[in-house]
């Protein structure tokens, strides 16, 4: 065999060629150009961009509820509304399918929800998070958490208590799921009530668990405590006094307001039927209605002191003006205008206790239309009373260009304009006044309120005598109140129903003061279609604001002012005014 020597052999003795070597060394430095241009992409021309997605999948900004602030009656004793810890349910699906069909039946119960409606809700797998159901008591959520059920999860979280329920719903109201005020006071205070959230925020790992800080925590600022004009004590009886009306006269609805004559402050608002706030079932429907503020009605006789004070105030009268009613029976304007009784000749006086609609009738035809629009406008008819209460009506008060005399006539003893019940116990403070009407509030008052004059001092004095005459035996005798001098009116009213006048349903109702010495309270009452034990205010109405008075002056300890052996006990007939 031949032998090579190294220097001899063929294939090393083959140069290899150049361009491949080349070709070699241009891959790897553009290998290592790509590589670098990767770097410079993500580390300085993406850096921003990069940041922020990672900043998206990791960070995370935790909002810091703030406190909701706590309701108190005016004497501060008595909570109205606080809020208390509870639980949010929910799930994460994909777990949530391995739970027994006992532990999901067991979770319904719980919740008071059905089987089927948490497995339908629960059936995306896709889905990473489903409440099932917030504001869980803590009982509840702990039962719960005892099932040890797959991908049932708790978040903390608060809802509102209102622990004098139905007694004060319609003052306080309620909030919605989220904590906002949407009835009442915590809609009409909600900035105030809520205050603001604070915020923190922080990186988390992909197992949600907080891993930094990522800068300065803002802390929440809690909301602020709300002191109301509302006694709790007075607001209870006025409650009461009215249930047992309806119950007592089968009303379908009834209504009541106790304000503070001196400072204009709402002591007492009640609203039948009412609602438990703290039971979500209920409200919906009639009961949410704040008849005090929202409903309007055509007021009737308690109408009559209005337009007798302008005609006196204006001097187109005096007391011993006389005005001949005749048999109850007067053809004014092609209508027939009628009384309850026969009268013969009254002064202003006789008109108001009698409740006249002859004598009113009589006054009106003396009176402006221009000069009583703008009297009854002053008092605030027509208008949205200033209180800060969501959902307050205006009433009716036509322009006065557009009164016909039949219609001067009518407006004069309460027919032909709507008020609802806050506007006429307002209006009212006037004669309790010097008067002056008072500007009302919902919340207590430290300083002194404001007043605007619609009334001389004299011609409310003069009223205030003849209101207690219309309250005295031989009016709405029922209105007494045994140690104190009462004033006051009622009305009766026949409900429009289908565009006409209705001979069957009827709304009566009582406004009136005390004590006459020197006024503390202003109370009005409504009753709504009594379909038992009569339908004049004098007898439905009046017996309502008697308790009312009798607790609430006793309450505020003020002293009697009349000797308990010159009244009329309260008999067992009803008062001989409308």
């Amino acid at each position: 065999m031949k032998r090579f020597g190294f220097h001899e052999s063929p294939v090393l003795s083959t140069r290899p060629a150049f361009w491949r070597a080349r070709l070699v060394v241009i891959v790897l430095m553009l290998g290592f150009v790509a590589l670098a241009a990767k770097a410079l992409n993500l580390q300085i021309l993406s850096n921003e961009f990069l940041q922020r997605q990672g900043e998206r999948r990791y960070e995370r900004t935790l909002v810091l509820p703030a406190s909701r602030g706590k309701i108190f009656d005016r004497n501060g004793s008595v909570v109205l509304a606080s809020s208390v810890p509870a639980r949010a349910i929910w799930v994460i699906p994909e777990d949530f399918h391995k739970a027994s069909d006992e532990q999901v039946g067991a979770l319904a119960n719980l919740l008071g929800m059905k089987a089927d409606d948490i497995r339908q809700r629960t059936r995306d797998e896709d889905k990473n998070f489903v409440y099932l159901q917030r504001q869980v008591a803590l009982d509840v959520a702990d039962q719960i958490r005892r099932l040890k059920i797959p991908g049932v999860q708790q978040l903390p979280e608060t809802r509102r208590y209102y622990p004098e329920g139905e007694v004060m719903a319609h003052v306080v109201g309620f909030t919605n799921i989220e904590d906002r005020g949407i009835e009442g006071i915590e809609l009409a205070f909600n900035d105030r009530l809520s205050g603001q959230p604070g915020s923190r925020r922080v990186i988390k790992d992909r197992l949600g668990r907080v891993v930094e800080d990522v800068q300065a925590v803002v802390p929440p600022v809690d909301g602020q405590n709300l002191q109301l004009s509302i006694d709790a004590g007075i607001q209870f009886d006025t409650y009461t006094a009215l249930k047992a009306a309806l119950e007592q006269h089968k009303a379908r609805a009834g209504a009541a307001i106790v304000l503070d004559a001196r400072t204009g402050e709402i002591l007492a608002m009640v609203n039948l039927p009412s609602y438990d706030p703290n039971d979500t079932l209920q409200r919906t429907g009639q009961a949410l209605r704040n008849r005090v503020m929202t409903d309007t009605f055509e007021p009737g006789s308690i109408m009559k002191p209005f337009t007798a004070a302008l005609a006196l105030d204006e001097g187109k009268i005096t007391t011993s003006t006389r005005f001949d009613t005749g048999n109850g029976r007067y053809r004014y304007q092609g209508a027939l205008i009628s009384d309850v009784g026969h009268y013969g000749v009254l002064n202003v006086g006789g008109i108001i206790q009698h409740s006249s609609n002859v004598g009113m009738t009589m006054i009106s035809e003396l009176l402006d239309s221009r000069d009583m629009w703008t009297k009854f406008s002053e008092l605030g008819f027509g208008r949205v009373p200033q209180t800060n209460f969501p959902g307050m009506a205006s009433g009716r008060l036509r322009p006065w260009q557009r009164w016909r005399p039949i219609e001067r006539a009518t407006m004069a003893y309460g027919y032909g304009l709507s008020v609802s019940l806050i506007q006429v116990a307002h209006a009212y403070t006037a004669f309790a006044r010097n008067g002056d009407m008072v500007s009302l509030s919902l919340l207590r008052r430290e300083g002194q309120p404001t007043s605007v004059q619609v009334y001389s001092p004299q011609v409310t004095q003069l009223m205030r005598g003849m209101l207690e005459a219309a309250a005295g035996p031989d009016g709405a005798r029922r209105a007494q109140v045994q140690g104190y001098r009462v004033a006051g009116k009622s009305g009766t009213a026949r409900k429009i129903v289908n565009g006409q006048y209705s001979k069957t349903k009827y709304r009566g109702s009582f406004v009136g003061l005390a004590p006459v010495s020197d006024p503390r309270v202003v109370v009005a009452v409504s009753i709504d279609e009594p379909s038992a034990g009569g339908y004049y205010g004098g007898a439905v109405a009046a017996p309502v604001f008697s308790d009312i008075v009798s607790s609430t002056l006793r309450r505020l300890g003020v002293r009697p002012d009349a000797p308990v052996d010159s009244l009329v006990a309260v008999a067992d007939q009803g008062g001989r005014t409308r």
